[in-house]
């Protein structure tokens, strides 16, 4: 049978097989001969060694399409940020942030405004403007009144997503209300993929559907933005894109040169501002780093 680990905790494995349950497996010795070891949404082939205590062992590591380091998961498809519309103000600057590091991971990322129940429709067009060209969906949703769920739903559906976004936003609630409906499996299945609740970080994917993970990690919170040069900054937002041909300078970095056509296009208000400005200060802060670390170099050489 084929399924996908969702949880690995002190040598077993959690494997979701659709409409069969989840097996509690080992992973075979040849893994550890060819040095490899099986990751939280790894695809795999496993033998039912126990029917009825769903037991089995994993025989075989299905192709990986992607790998993340940290948290080190297996063939995460894209990432969901979720933010709150208000009650905290959206903290833009964070979101960019948090863009930049999925996307260096080769993730798309959808972004969920939540909340929306206490905004108008005024509000969620000024935040859904800032994103519009950015290359990411917008969805805005309530946990609270259960609205935008479908919507969230079918984005997510037959992919495996990672959810990310600071405290207070309602991302447990909104976690919950994808979950709703979910026949979860008891008995002795669910006490062995309780085992190890005093694990504080561990990777795991809920199902919240056939086919269809979510993962909640606080590896996300902790992963560095700023391991990256400065020059491939721009990279990262799109909305500049049609418009860096008009640029004077091939290098030019948008922040000084005369004759910048991305600049150009923020006057005109084709490129929003609040993007702009964060950009600007993450390639502020990329020099004052990059300045750091040649200064610490030199008087290490001096030594």
């Amino acid at each position: 049978m084929q399924g996908k680990i969702i949880k690995g905790i002190a040598g077993f494995y959690y494997v979701d097989v659709p409409t069969k349950g989840v097996y509690e497996c080992r992973a075979k010795g040849i893994f550890r001969k060819e040095n490899r070891k099986p990751l939280v949404g790894d695809d795999v082939e496993i033998e039912v060694t126990d029917a009825k205590d769903y037991e089995g062992n994993i025989v075989k590591l299905l192709p990986r399409k992607s790998v993340l380091v940290r948290p080190a998961v297996a063939n995460i498809d894209q990432a969901l940020l979720v933010f709150a519309a208000a009650k905290p103000e959206p903290n833009y600057n964070l979101l960019d942030r948090f863009l930049i590091m999925m996307r260096r991971q080769g993730l798309d990322c959808i972004i969920c405004f939540n909340k929306m129940d206490i905004v108008d429709t005024e509000q969620c067009m000024r935040i859904q403007k800032i994103y519009d060209n950015s290359g990411c969906r917008t969805i805005f949703a309530s946990a609270i009144r259960q609205e935008g769920i479908d919507e969230v739903k079918k984005a997510l559906a037959f992919k495996t997503t990672a959810v990310a976004g600071p405290s207070g936003v309602g991302k447990s609630s909104l976690v919950n209300c994808l979950q709703q409906g979910i026949q979860m499996e008891i008995g002795e299945i669910s006490e062995k993929i309780e085992r190890g609740r005093h694990t504080t970080r561990h990777s795991e994917l809920i199902a919240i559907s056939d086919h269809t993970y979510i993962m909640d990690t606080p590896g996300f919170s902790s992963l560095s933005l700023f391991d990256i040069e400065k020059e491939a900054l721009r990279d990262f937002y799109p909305e500049f894109a049609p418009y860096e041909a008009d640029c004077r300078f091939l290098s030019c970095s948008h922040i000084h040169e005369p004759g910048c056509g991305v600049r150009k296009a923020l006057d005109e208000d084709r490129i929003h501002k609040i993007r702009y400005e964060n950009y600007a200060a993450f390639y502020k802060e990329l020099q004052e780093q990059e300045s750091a670390m040649r200064s610490t170099k030199k008087r290490g050489n001096r030594r």
